[in-house]
């Protein structure tokens, strides 16, 4: 099932692994987990923005970095499939030209239709972590999990599962937990790693409060947004994401059934996170609207020359027709 990743190894030497521009724990813990998986290629791990400080929990975060190597065999572009995920690398020339005429692999587990337009191998299934179909590669491909690779998958697969509680969660999903736990993977050891990383300073609890009393509500409570402006971007991100600080609060209010905390930067760009609840599987279709993508319940977008007001105005909307059509 998984011959093309194989296929794709062959007579490469170097490889790069590409992270799209909004990393995350999945995408982080999929490339650190490659990086262990083939210790006989020279692997260089690639994301065109820094890591977030909130991921540097992970052993090796660091060893990611912003340079692209130009000079690798081939690339795997890990928790995406989406053009604009990748706008960055793709609006560099150079990059661009050399993503044309190198071999690339994309992994990818999202429901987002893949529209890469240049040349490209896929290995893209609908699971619940990026990271569980680098697990299924491995067991395949008779690759050896070692302890920090395993650590890698389990990190990657809890963070984009919210801790094996979120919807997509099945029971391969625990089985798999299983035997990365028989691996050396020790989920208390990876959960209070993580717990220490996402202390808040008094700073940022202060900022969350600020940005509690921002959130706007619409639809009869069933909409929450908020607006995080470049200001507090500039300000807040390097020490904490704000999308993080806020967006499971407005999803855990009483009566909202779709969170957005929307982001404004002064080019224009406008970025979307969306949390919605369980009983509304429509934050895929939202951010599609947007021309963004992922899961039924967790998703983004990124559009342009527009502003926060009209977004909301859009949602409010659409949000209503996308519920109809759920229930």
């Amino acid at each position: 099932m998984y011959e093309v990743f194989s296929e794709f190894l062959k007579g490469k030497g170097k490889i790069c692994v590409v992270q799209a521009e909004n990393p995350d724990g999945d995408s982080l813990g999929s490339a650190i987990a490659l990086d262990y998986l083939l210790p006989d290629k020279e692997i260089t791990l690639y994301c065109p923005v820094d890591i977030p400080k909130y991921l540097h929990y992970f052993t090796d975060w660091s060893r990611v970095t912003n340079e692209f190597d130009f000079k690798a065999d081939g690339y795997i572009i890990v928790d995406t499939a989406a053009e604009i995920l990748l706008s960055k690398l793709l609006d560099d020339t150079a990059i661009r030209n050399r993503l044309y005429s190198a071999p690339v692999l994309v992994i990818d587990h999202h429901e987002t239709a893949d529209d890469l337009d240049f040349p490209h191998e896929s290995i893209i299934e609908e699971k619940p972590a990026c990271a569980e179909i680098i697990y299924h590669i491995a067991k395949e491909e008779n690759l050896e999990i070692t302890k920090e690779a395993a650590e890698a998958i389990f990190q990657g697969i809890l963070s984009d599962t919210l801790g094996l509680t979120g919807s997509s969660v099945t029971g391969k999903t625990f089985e798999i937990a299983a035997d990365l736990t028989r691996l050396g993977a020790d989920i208390s050891v990876l959960e209070e790693r993580r717990r220490e990383f996402m202390k808040k300073s008094p700073r940022i609890l202060d900022y969350k409060a600020d940005l509690i009393k921002r959130i706007e509500y619409s639809l009869d409570g069933k909409l929450a947004t908020v607006h995080i402006p470049w200001d507090d971007i500039r300000e807040y991100s390097d020490e904490y994401n704000p999308n993080v600080l806020i967006l499971e609060e407005m999803r855990l209010v009483e009566g909202v059934r779709v969170a957005i905390a929307i982001k404004t930067y002064p080019d224009g760009k406008v970025t979307g996170k969306i949390r919605t609840s369980s009983d509304a599987p429509i934050a895929e279709k939202i951010a599609g609207y947007f021309g963004g993508g992922g899961h039924a319940f967790a998703a983004g977008f990124r559009t342009y020359d527009t502003t926060y007001e009209e977004v909301v105005r859009e949602l409010v909307n659409l949000v209503p027709e996308l519920l109809n059509d759920a229930n």
